[in-house]
């Protein structure tokens, strides 16, 4: 087995399956730029690996709550606009690395998935969902705007209306609605998400490469396409993190005074 530990991600490689691991459990996996950079350094090295399948999981009870946001906050307002650059930027990245990647990605969500990191999910082939695994915008309360593929690839997954009333509402898509809505493909009992992610890789590493390749690539969302609907998601985005709206509704989030 190889393995690669950053600082907020880990990466490893055995019997031909790798596996991602978001690890900054005491913040529930928020995405911040050194989490992003990990998973940018991480998935450059799973390119060169090309292992047969890649499953992608989460330390701690949360797999991400989408962008910190603290970090928004704490970031002095003239400042913010290149933090968040940054954030939304990689996060781009990282979604059209794993639109890209030759391989098929397998992703196993055992809590709450909020905000922009639902890219990871979106991005994934496969999705595995445990009882507690949810996904929530939370944008029309923060005060930000949509990121992560929220209007870039879920429409694609569960219809354009659907999408829409979830972000506008704050609805929290549970397990059940992942799953009759076509966003997840399986469900699991508690604790094993993960079994089952790396039993259904085990499965996948048993076929024929160049045929699940070409598989991946007629069906996935196109990548050029991808790309420019997240770009427009990063400057709408930040356009609104400089607003005294943004200000308000994370003062709110936070429970501090604006």
């Amino acid at each position: 087995m190889s393995e690669n530990r950053y600082q907020h991600v880990i990466y490893r490689v055995e019997n031909g399956i790798g596996r991602l691991t978001l690890n900054r459990p005491e913040r529930h996996n928020a995405l911040v730029p050194e989490l992003l950079e990990d998973l940018e350094r991480a998935l450059s090295q799973c390119r060169q690996d090309l292992p047969e399948v890649l499953v992608i999981d989460a330390a701690g009870k949360s797999f991400s709550t989408g962008g910190d946001v603290a970090g928004f906050y704490d970031t002095p307002r003239a400042e913010r606009h290149t933090y968040a650059s940054t954030v939304v930027g990689t996060l781009n990245k990282v979604i059209c690395q794993l639109l890209e990647l030759p391989v098929p990605t397998i992703t196993a969500v055992h809590g709450m998935v909020t905000g922009g990191s639902i890219g990871l999910v979106l991005a994934s082939d496969i999705v595995v969902a445990g009882p507690k695994a949810s996904f929530a915008p939370w944008y029309t309360v923060v005060g930000y705007s949509p990121d992560g593929g929220w209007t870039a690839l879920l429409p694609e997954r569960i219809g354009r209306g659907r999408a829409l009333d979830v972000q506008l509402t704050n609805r929290t898509i549970t397990r059940d609605d992942a799953l009759s809505w076509g966003l997840a493909q399986y469900g699991t009992a508690a604790g094993e998400e993960l079994a089952t992610a790396l039993s259904l890789a085990t499965t996948l590493s048993g076929h024929k490469t160049g045929s699940i390749a070409r598989t991946l690539r007629l069906n996935r969302p196109d990548p050029q396409h991808t790309a420019v609907a997240l770009e427009r998601e990063r400057q709408e985005f930040l356009e609104q993190i400089t607003t005294d709206e943004a200000d308000r509704g994370m003062a709110a989030f936070l429970g501090r005074s604006a």
